[in-house]
């Protein structure tokens, strides 16, 4: 065997990268047997102030934080990489098989996971302005990234992907359509990866195939949203062209009336970038109540905080409602899985989510309900109809795995 086939066989590490405008996340895996080797955060890149966080899982050693400016993306991949190699798994490793980014838009054009070339970059930059806060800071990552590692294979996962598979008559809007195709305006989706991961996890719990499942997958964490997942593939999602439409979340309004819009604009004298942030940034939860954190809400209504409850109320039912138009979506209805940190963590958000749906055939254990870990479980008592689960989701480890078979095949 040639040393570089030698190479070849033993390179199943992957470093995902999650890029944002001001921070970047990421974490080292191994697929041989989906061990995480390291992870970390640098967070608030530019700024004087900057922070590198990073744990060796490989090794067993503890967290090391770094506090020191980092100027740019480039610096703080170059300062991920020394720490990385101060664990003997740096980035010039022949282990090291791929680098796997986040993308968060695709449009309609990528449905999987991409090796990324100069055409595939530039047409990543052409969505740009579908999604203005996100895919610059992906983009960043990847040039990134390449720098570094030009050698080395970089594979896009998209957020949208998943929901790709939605038939026409749910991804349009019905707005004129010489006009949506011209802009692009239809409904994308996001958080894939996580729905993704979260349904086929939800089957295997359940002891069956994806294909044989239906499930209508809740991904509620600071952003929010809920798909409709038949057989394995997604039909329907909350959220739209961008990730404003759909639940109610931390800091964005979900749903609202686009009429909205045109009123502040006309009687508030507000700009369209003064409406745009306080839809995504000023709304939600933080703009009902000045709180968007779940734990800190519900202390608030253990004190009789009026506020709070109100804002939970309105939390939960966006949630319902959504749960009872996927259950008409999908006809037939076999779990309801709860994911990410609302999701995962919140036990009375499960409980008023599923209250009051009885008929549905959901109903949640509230013993099983209180119970915290960190696998995939159920929740609803045994006469159920419908499984109700917390399953934690793992967008790092999907992206690992997709980014994983696309360049071993």
């Amino acid at each position: 065997m040639t040393a570089n086939a030698q190479a070849t066989s033993r390179a199943t590490r992957v470093l995902v990268l999650n890029s944002g405008s001001s921070s970047l996340k990421y974490q080292l895996l191994d697929m041989a047997d989906g061990a995480r080797l390291a992870v970390g955060l640098v967070e608030r890149i530019g700024e004087d102030s900057s922070r590198l966080a990073h744990t060796p899982l490989a090794t067993g050693g503890t967290k090391r934080e770094i506090t020191e400016r980092i100027a740019d993306h480039t610096a703080a991949l170059q300062a991920v990489a020394a720490e990385l190699a101060a664990d003997g798994l740096g980035l010039d490793s022949p282990e090291l098989a791929a680098i796997g980014h986040r993308v968060v838009h695709g449009g309609n054009q990528f449905t999987e996971p991409t090796l990324i070339t100069d055409e595939v970059l530039a047409e990543i930059e052409r969505l740009i302005p579908v999604a203005p806060l996100h895919n610059p800071a992906n983009i960043t990552g990847i040039r990134t990234a390449q720098a570094l590692r030009p050698d080395l294979p970089q594979v896009a996962v998209f957020d949208t992907a998943f929901h790709t598979t939605m038939p026409e008559h749910a991804a349009r809007y019905a707005i004129d359509v010489a006009t949506a195709d011209a802009h692009r305006v239809r409904r994308y989706g996001f958080h894939g990866t996580s729905h993704a991961y979260v349904s086929r996890e939800t089957a295997k719990l359940l002891g069956k195939d994806p294909s044989e499942v239906n499930v209508i997958v809740l991904h509620l964490g600071n952003g929010a949203s809920a798909s409709a997942v038949q057989g394995g593939r997604c039909v329907d999602t909350s959220m739209g062209l961008t990730p404003l439409e759909g639940l109610v979340m931390g800091t964005r309004s979900g749903d609202v009336d686009p009429a909205v819009i045109f009123h502040l604009a006309r009687n508030a004298g507000m700009s369209v970038d003064e409406i745009d942030s306080l839809l995504n940034k000023k709304s939600g939860l933080i703009g009902l109540c000045g709180d968007n954190d779940m734990r800190e809400i519900r202390r608030r209504i253990d004190e009789g905080d009026e506020a709070a409850r109100l804002a939970f109320d309105i939390y939960v039912h966006r949630l319902k409602k959504y749960i009872g138009a996927y259950y008409a979506v999908l006809g037939k209805v076999d779990a309801i899985a709860f994911t990410a940190g609302v999701g995962e963590n919140a036990a009375p958000v499960r409980e008023a989510a599923v209250a009051g749906l009885e008929e549905l055939g959901l109903a949640v254990d509230a013993e099983l309900n209180a119970q915290r870990g960190d696998s995939a479980r159920l929740i609803s008592p045994d006469y159920a109809r419908v499984a109700v689960a917390v399953v934690p989701t793992d967008e790092e480890l999907e992206i690992a795995t997709q980014a994983y078979a696309l360049v071993s095949a």
